[in-house]
Parts: structure tokens; sequence; C-alpha cells
């Protein structure tokens, strides 16, 4: 498999956006923009020459949009190879330029999110153990920072003390997200407009920003959902999966 790049001159041609294939989308819009902005932060976007997801995305830590300490390391925002991909190599294939391009580039090691158990949209922790990847530190409810040092006197990244908790003080939901990933720019207006039709308290906090995101109170800042204070889940619900989620708190809305 060829790996490509994505750069500003590539990047309206090229298919970065997992299943979704059209650029019209208004996920593949909103992610091609934020992959755009970031560029020049220095992230770096490489894919297999295929259309599916078959990609690794990763960004100096200093600019990750994530609550964590990890200065001097490249932090990986998605590993995603699946479908008829897996099975190839394709994995190790990119986790190696992606190493290969950090140690060019003089950083410490590779810090990634995952979970003391495979979850959704967050890195296998078996495969990234299975790689040499160690644990950093952990975040409630379930999270574990992930890392793998270059030296053996590289100092361990963290979670920020914030994020270590997850935690809000707003009343009813309150969502945290960001454009990272193009999923969000399609379910978070309809759960948003389910909930308003249903007159239940429902607060979006949009991240714009590397420090809006690194301030978050929730170590997965793409999507992470709270009701009453209480983080409930970083999936990025359907519309009929949130109407399930809240017919528990308000059954009769």
């Amino acid at each position: 498999m060829n790996i490509i790049t994505i750069t500003e001159e590539n990047l309206e041609k090229e298919h970065i956006c997992c299943a979704i294939s059209s650029n019209k989308d208004c996920q593949v819009a909103s992610k091609k923009a934020w992959l755009s902005a970031r560029l020049k932060d220095g992230l770096v976007f490489k894919k297999g020459d295929v259309r599916g997801k078959c990609f690794i995305e990763y960004i100096p830590a200093e600019n990750a949009w994530a609550p964590i300490q990890a200065e001097g390391y490249m932090y990986i925002n998605c590993l995603w190879v699946s479908g008829q991909f897996k099975g190839h190599g394709y994995s190790s294939q990119l986790l190696d330029e992606c190493i290969k391009d950090s140690k060019e580039k003089g950083k410490k090691g590779l810090v990634t999110l995952s979970s003391q158990k495979k979850l959704p949209y967050l890195s296998d922790p078996k495969y990234l153990r299975y790689k040499g990847f160690r644990p950093a530190d952990t975040a409630a409810p379930s999270y574990e920072l992930l890392y793998l040092p270059f030296t053996e006197d590289a100092p361990t990244p963290s979670f920020t003390p914030k994020a270590k908790t997850p935690r809000t003080d707003a009343d009813g939901f309150v969502l945290y997200y960001t454009d990272q990933c193009p999923f969000t720019a399609k379910y978070v207006p309809l759960i948003e407009s389910a909930a308003r039709a249903q007159n239940i308290p429902f607060h979006p906090v949009h991240l714009q920003t590397a420090t809006q995101a690194q301030d978050a109170p929730c170590p997965f800042t793409t999507y992470s959902l709270f009701h009453q204070g209480a983080f409930l889940t970083h999936e990025i619900l359907s519309e009929k999966k949130f109407q399930k989620l809240f017919s528990d708190y308000y059954p009769n809305p």
C-alpha cells in the first residue's frame, strides 16, 4: 500500500472522511476545514491510497486538542484501519510512518488516548501494548493515556488534573465536542434539536481552539456527553440513541 500525506494542495481531492465520500456532505466539509486549519499547527494526516478507513492522524502534543501534559511528544488523534483493509499490516505501516516522522522531528515519543478495554472511537489498547505502548496515566471512568517513549529517560505524559475526574456544574445535558470527527457535524445538531423539541435542558459546548480543548473537563474532547454534572458517554449518538438515553432521565418530558 502506498501512503499519501495530506497537504493543502491535495486536501480537497483526497478521500479522508472514514466512509463518507462526497465533499458536499456537511461532515466532510467540517472535517476538511478543521484539518486545513490544523496543518499550520504541525498536524499530519497520512492515509492509504484507498477509499476507506485506513489512516493515521497526529499532531505535536503542545497543539493537541486534548487535556494532556506531554511536552515534546507527538499525539496520535486517530489510527483507524477497518473493513477490508484489516489484516494486511496497514496499521503497522501507518504507525511506523508516524514513528519515523516523529523521530525525524526530534520528538520524545508518541502518546495517545485509549481505554482499559476496547471502546468505540478509541485506539485498541491491546494492539497499542503489543506495539510497545505503556500506560502513562488514567482518568475516570476507564480512560488510559498510553505512550511510546523513544528513550528510557523520556518523561511520562499525564492528563491534566481537571480531566482525570470528568465533571461539569451545569444542569441537564452538557455536550463538549469539536470538529475533529466528521460525524459531529451531523449528529450534534440532531440531538440538540431532539432535546429542544422535548424541552429538555441541553447545553452544547463547541470547542473551537486547542486552548479550549486542553482545558476541557473530559479526556475525549471530540465528543463527551454529561448529565447533571456526571459523565455519560463519548460515543457519538444518533438521534434514536439519544432519545432512548434521555427517556431514562425524563420519562414524561
